[in-house]
């Protein structure tokens, strides 16, 4: 029987340069899963871990940076690993950082470009994760009450 499981993160790290966003993208490596591919953060969730602490957690192993705002984006986003026979949930957060903020990728990761929105559409693999900068793009120069009510309180 299929199993359906969370244990996945996905953050979207941006930051605003002219009043324009710009979404920091990684490249994995060649000997990682899913290689030479440009991605968001991304990263599994531990045991007793929520979703918020893993997700804040992924972004400075993989980036070394520290959010300015942290919040919610409001979608969960699904794949099929054939190999287990497993659906997973991934839930999904956007991150804005100071402009200035020195980057430190991990060994996942070979490079990484600051690109605005519709390069960044361009240059992301799935369906859910353009949806999700798509998203962000939208509602976080109107500063909707979307963005306010998902925001999340830096410890």
């Amino acid at each position: 029987m299929t199993k359906i499981k969370s244990n996945l993160v996905e953050v979207h790290i941006f930051r605003i340069i002219d009043r324009r966003l710009e979404f920091l993208l990684l490249k994995r490596v060649e000997n990682e899963k899913y290689p030479n591919i440009w991605q968001m953060v991304s990263g599994s969730i531990r045991k007793n871990e929520t979703a918020v602490r893993a997700a804040k957690r992924e972004v400075r192993e993989e980036t070394g940076l520290i959010p300015k705002r942290f919040f919610v984006v409001p979608q969960i986003n699904s794949l099929y690993l054939l190999d287990k026979d497993e659906i997973l949930l991934v839930p999904v957060f956007g991150c804005l950082v100071n402009n200035s903020s020195k980057i430190t990728i991990s060994k996942e990761h070979s490079e990484y470009k600051w690109v605005r929105v519709e390069k960044a559409k361009k240059m992301i693999a799935w369906p859910g994760q353009r949806k999700a900068v798509k998203w962000i793009s939208e509602n976080w120069d109107n500063e909707k009450e979307t963005i306010k009510f998902a925001q999340i309180i830096l410890e």
